[in-house]
This record gives structure tokens, sequence and C-alpha cells, in this order.
């Protein structure tokens, strides 16, 4: 306790420090704000109804920070900007060149890469933004408008999921962590109050034992996502003697840790995402006058609303997702490279390709098992939904899943700053 408060008052002391946990604090104001604006046309009984028992709108609601559950002008959240991330990463393994521009070619080539993904957001908001209000129409959620003010909203709605992409790539520059996870982090933390409530207000004695079962689940899930995440497999490091005039340099020994799920918290929000995309497509076509094109929709409507099917699909995306994001951000290749410019190797193992091989198979196994943890804990929530019937099990679930793994990064990145000022 008496380090915690140390801390804190070491990041109250530095200015920087000060000022950029201040910096996140201001934006998600302005954004809780923006959240609060609705789109006009909107009928809010019905969209209250509508959104009380609906897996897929909570879990959508999870993505816009909130801002769904008003129609809000930044309804879409940050869902267009993760997906066009991971429509970019996709392609960096069927585009040698782009697989050069974000891995090879540093910060500028990264800045390149991300502004790509940027324009690709803009169609996909688009997209995403027709369908959705479209859908809600044929729900009776949004009263008769013209095709003007049609075009006014779909144009509103996209420009608000393009200024939270903005916003959060303020925070991931000025202030302190992943900008996109803390701004849907933010949102479900804004709803604590209101479902708490609503929990006290509908609690029956004879609901005692679900309540106790959703608390174990909960920290279950704590728990998991916090040993996951701080796990990790040290590999011994050795630095080679080098003597430089009548100086010795080197001859130290360290060690490469390796965590034993690198990829944190973006395998889930892909995975939704994933999954969030062809619901809202198909939930359009529903919509369609066309028989043929609803009969379609409904079948295809069934499988996925099919809570053991959807689980499937659900983890084995976060384990793909796992693997393909630590293939992502971290390379045995440039590892190994970067240890043998620097005179070191692994005690037993030659430098250079030897290196890089042994590094990728210790990368490889310790994937597979927080791969397979990630994937389980995940579809915990869901294997209650089955045997309950409650849906706001999964919704809650989830959010827990990505607060954790968000506060966890957090934590790490000031712990990281406060660590660097000490020095």
């Amino acid at each position: 306790m008496k380090n915690f408060f140390y801390k804190l008052k070491l990041i109250f002391q530095d200015k920087t420090l000060r000022k950029r946990i201040l910096f996140v604090l201001y934006t998600l104001v302005g954004f809780r704000l923006l959240a609060a604006i609705p789109t006009p046309g909107v009928d809010i009984f019905r969209l209250e109804q509508f959104l009380s028992d609906n897996q897929f709108l909570g879990l959508l609601n999870i993505f816009s920070g909130g801002g769904l559950s008003n129609l809000s002008i930044v309804m879409l959240g940050v869902a267009p900007y993760i997906t066009a991330s991971i429509i970019m990463q996709l392609l960096t393994i069927m585009s040698p060149k782009l697989k050069a521009l974000y891995q090879e070619e540093g910060d500028a080539g990264r800045k390149k890469f991300n502004q790509y993904s940027r324009l690709l957001t803009v169609p996909l908001a688009l997209v995403q933004g027709f369908g959705f209000l479209a859908f809600l129409k044929a729900q009776g959620v949004l009263v008769d408008l013209t095709l003007f003010d049609q075009i006014v909203n779909i144009s509103v709605i996209t420009a608000g999921s393009v200024l939270l992409m903005w916003i959060g790539e303020l925070i991931s520059e000025f202030g302190i962590g992943n900008g996109v996870s803390i701004l849907i982090f933010a949102g479900i933390v804004a709803s604590l109050p209101s479902t708490l409530a609503q929990l006290t207000f509908s609690f029956e004695a004879a609901q005692l034992p679900i309540y106790l079962a959703v608390l174990f689940v909960a920290m279950l899930i704590t728990y998991g996502v916090v040993f996951i995440t701080e796990a990790e497999r040290p590999i011994p490091i050795t630095y080679a003697k080098r003597v430089r005039g009548s100086k010795v340099f080197g001859g130290i020994s360290t060690y490469l840790p390796l965590r034993l799920n690198q990829a944190g918290v973006i395998p889930i929000i892909f995975a939704l995402s994933i999954l969030l995309f062809p619901q809202m497509i198909l939930n359009f076509l529903t919509t369609l006058e066309n028989p043929l094109t609803q009969k379609i929709s409904n079948v295809l409507l069934s499988f996925v609303n099919n809570t053991w099917l959807y689980s499937g699909v659900y983890f084995a995306l976060v384990f793909v997702f796992t693997y393909f994001y630590t293939a992502v951000t971290f390379d045995p290749d440039s590892t190994a490279t970067h240890l043998q410019k620097n005179g070191a190797f692994i005690p037993g193992i030659r430098p250079g390709n030897t290196t890089s091989i042994y590094i990728g198979k210790i990368l490889t196994r310790l994937t597979l098992v927080g791969a397979l943890f990630l994937g389980a804990i995940a579809v915990l929530p869901l294997i209650m939904v089955a045997l309950t019937g409650v849906t706001a099990f999964a919704i809650g679930g989830t959010g827990l899943l990505i607060v954790v793994s968000v506060v966890i990064d957090l934590l790490k990145k000031i712990e990281a700053q406060i660590s660097v000022r000490e020095y």
C-alpha cells in the first residue's frame, strides 16, 4: 500500500505524466458528451424496448462505447476503424509490399500504413451506417425520414465514427495506452451505474444462485486474464565480452521475456468485430422486400444466433487472431538479428537463423497456451447464456474481459513511465 501511494505521488509530481493522464480524462469527457447527442428522428421508447434483450445490439453497444444506447451521432463507435485495421493486417499476408511497409520501413512506413487504414474506415462506416439505420427503421425505432434526412443521418454518424477514430489516435499519441481500447473501456464503465441499478431494482431471492454464478464467473475471468497477461517465459541471453582499448564491455547475462499472451485484448476485439459485421449485413437484408433474400437471411441468422455455433466460431476466431496478431507484432527474425548485431546470444544456440528458429518454436508453444486459455475465457459467458438463458451474461462477460485487459495494459504503461522518470 505504501508503494502504491508513493507511485501515486510520483504521478502527480511529474508534470509530463500528469498532463498525459489529464489529456486522457479530458478526451473521455468529450467522448461521453458526444455519446449523449442523439441522431434526429429516434423513438427513444421503442429503442429502449428493442435494446433490452438483444445480444447482437448489446455487443455492438460495447464497440460504440455506449453510443448506441440512445442512437447517438457516434453510434458506430470505433467498429469501422477496427474492421479496417483487420482488413489491412490481413492484406499484409497477401501483399509483400504492405508487409514491408508495416514491418521494415520504420515509423514512416507505419504512418503510411495507418493512413491507409483511416481511408478505408470511411467507406466501411458509410456501408455500416446505411445498413444499420435501414435495419432500425424497419424495426420502428426510427421515424419515416425523407431521402435528404437519411443522407444527412448517414453522413453524421460516418463523421462521428471518423471523429472517434481521431480521438483514439490522439489518446495513443498524447495520452497513455491504446486509444481505441480506452474508448471501448470508457463506454463499458459508463454503463455500469445503470446496469447495477437495474439489477438492484429487479433482484429476486429466487435468482440468488444465478447472481452468485455471475460473480464467480466474473472473478474467474478477472483472475484468468491477469494470470495470462502477467505470465512470461524468460529466455537467457549472454552478451559477449568486447575489449576496446583498456576497457572490457559485455560479458553480462540477462534474459529475453516472452509473454504467454503477446496480443493482449486485441484478439477479443478483432473476433467480435468479425462476428458483428455479417450479423449487421444479415439484419439489414431481412428488411428488404424480396422474399427470397429475406428467407435466406433468416436461415443464416438462425445459424448465427445459435449460441453453441456462435461460441465455437468465437473461440476459433480468438484463437486464430491471437496467433495472427502475435506474428504481426513480434518477429523472431528481427529479434535474432538485433541480438546478433549487439553481440548477444542464447547459450547453446548459434546466432542468426538458428536463434530465430529457437525463439519461434518457444513463441509458438507459448501462444498455443495463451490462445486456448483466452478463447476459453471468451466463450465462458456464452456457455452460461446457453445454460441459464440470460442474455446479459454474454454482454457483461465480454465487457469484463475487455475492461480487465485494458486496465492491466494501462497500469503497465503508467508503471513504465514512472520507471523511466525514476531512473
